[in-house]
């Protein structure tokens, strides 16, 4: 089950990419995992796979505020190895949306 807790914002990013490439995929993200981990504001993630088209994925990450994602990780060294490592695997480069609980 996808949850968020109240009074966070929740990253969602689908991901579609080719079928071939899914096992170096799956491989790469456990790789750049500690990158996010270890970022200001990170609380938890997910990555779950779809079973039908097990090509697509939704990455659910789990932040204290929006600006923890865009400002914070997205402007650090370890972003720059995040894309370095699994931004090639995309196909179409996914949208991400933010999500908070009501």
């Amino acid at each position: 089950m996808l949850r968020c807790r109240i009074m966070t914002v929740c990253e969602y990013v689908p991901h579609s990419m080719i079928p071939s490439l899914v096992n170096e995929f799956i491989f790469q993200v456990k790789k750049a995992e500690p990158l996010i981990i270890k970022q200001p504001g990170y609380i938890s993630h997910r990555l779950i796979q779809n079973q039908v088209a097990p090509n697509r994925f939704i990455l659910l990450v789990e932040w204290d505020t929006i600006t923890s994602h865009t400002e914070g990780f997205r402007k650090s060294e370890d972003y720059v190895l995040w894309k370095h490592l699994l931004h090639h695997f995309y196909e179409p480069f996914p949208t991400v949306s933010y999500y908070t609980v009501v």
